[in-house]
């Protein structure tokens, strides 16, 4: 056992566990908001479901917009700086849902933070490629899994310990520490966290272009894959917990520690998962995901047509406990790939197309899916399913054109 647990030593360099210790400030704030957002505007400010749920997925439209500008940024100017930057738009962003009283006001919030989030993706997976060797680079966007997640199961059960619909003003505090993190990474990252050196490498050599990424047919197979997976899987996390209040009778707390749970299962299972998949086929892997997302959400229904409240509760639970196995499956595969694709004088680039990806996905599924939640509760989780299993034909047909060298997760040599 003793022998297997150190096995599972990412052996990361230091800047490498600095830059996750800030993203752990980060994802907690994140944690406090992200399963209450829905609420909030639907429950507090009175705004519908659809236009919540366009509110919500305005933040992904604009980094859609905003990724590529920071790709090309990063790329000229280095992570690190353009990190810093979205930071600061996230913080104001955030800061400003306090005081939304009407929809163009969420609107409004909703553009800054979309700001903040195309920038944030980009430059921090550019930050971990730029300073971990290729071979511990699935080790290290794992433990990046692991500590996002970490984040945002603890600050879902504070937020969920916070804000309750009783007290409107609860809903303020989530917001305003959620703000105050980013700033926390913000010190963390220009206090211990250097720029690798390739950054300085690359303004030397010939400038690219986005069409010479698009040109790379397998990397766009990847995108329109992970795109399916994140429209039908991670965005229903912005509908799940407003399904579960309204019709299933699950109280906030009980949210908060629902959340937990795919939290748990997640810090548990992501190190040995990625482990695991070291020598497999990555594409067989994102099939096996599929498969495990949608048994997931084909539970959810059960919660509000067959149990309510506490049991409800659970079952959600044991649903998001599921849900994180197949989550571990995509953190073992998606980020490392990705890397492993790139051009390296590109590779902002690449990371900012891949941020695009999830940023589709996020906008289309909450402002898709807040109107069919609002026509068929139940039946927008069995949509969500069946897409999930789309996804899992659709990796195994791409296999193929993935080149044979990043076919397989490496086996990463012991630290």
């Amino acid at each position: 056992m003793r022998r297997y647990l150190r096995s599972l030593d990412p052996a990361l360099p230091r800047s490498v566990y600095t830059l996750q210790l800030g993203g752990l400030f980060n994802a907690f704030g994140n944690g406090m908001v992200l399963p209450f957002t829905f609420i909030y505007l639907h429950n507090v400010r009175g705004m519908g479901l659809g236009t919540v749920g366009l509110i919500v997925g305005t933040n992904a439209a604009v980094s859609m917009v905003a990724g590529p500008v920071f790709g090309t940024l990063v790329d000229r100017l280095g992570g690190r700086h353009m990190l810093a930057a979205s930071l600061l738009f996230l913080a104001a962003g955030f800061a400003f849902f306090p005081l939304i009283h009407h929809p163009w006001e969420g609107f409004l919030a909703s553009t800054v933070t979309g700001i903040g989030n195309g920038g944030f993706w980009p430059a921090q997976s550019t930050l971990i490629a730029g300073l971990t060797l290729p071979e511990r680079r699935p080790a290290a966007y794992a433990l990046q899994r692991v500590v996002a997640n970490l984040g945002i199961g603890l600050g879902a059960v504070a937020g969920g310990l916070i804000a309750t619909t009783d007290r409107p003003r609860s809903f303020d505090v989530l917001f305003l520490v959620d703000a105050a993190t980013f700033l926390a990474y913000l010190v963390v990252l220009y206090g211990f966290v250097p720029e690798p050196g390739t950054a300085a490498r690359q303004q030397h050599e010939r400038p690219g272009r986005y069409a010479d990424v698009i040109r790379h047919r397998a990397f766009m197979g990847v995108l329109a894959l992970n795109t399916v997976f994140i429209f039908a899987g991670f965005s229903g996390f912005e509908l799940l917990t407003v399904y579960a209040k309204n019709e299933a009778d699950v109280s906030e707390t009980a949210l908060g520690f629902v959340f937990l749970v795919n939290t748990i299962v997640i810090v548990l299972t992501q190190l040995p998962i990625a482990k695991l998949a070291q020598g497999h086929r990555r594409m067989r892997t994102m099939a096996l995901l599929g498969v495990v997302w949608a048994a997931s959400w084909l539970l959810v229904p059960l919660a509000g047509l067959w149990v309510t409240g506490v049991a409800a509760a659970f079952l959600l639970a044991f649903a998001m406990g599921v849900f994180a196995l197949g989550e571990c499956l995509h953190g073992a595969v998606q980020a490392p790939l990705v890397a492993d694709l790139a051009e390296p004088r590109l590779i902002g680039r690449y990371m900012a197309l891949s941020a695009l990806s999830w940023q589709i996905g996020f906008t289309a599924g909450p402002a898709i899916g807040g109107f069919a939640l609002s026509l068929s509760p139940a039946g927008v989780w069995i949509a969500w399913a069946a897409i999930c299993l789309l996804g899992s034909a659709a990796s195994i047909m791409l296999e193929p054109a993935i080149p044979a060298g990043a076919r397989r997760t490496p086996v990463a040599a012991p630290a």
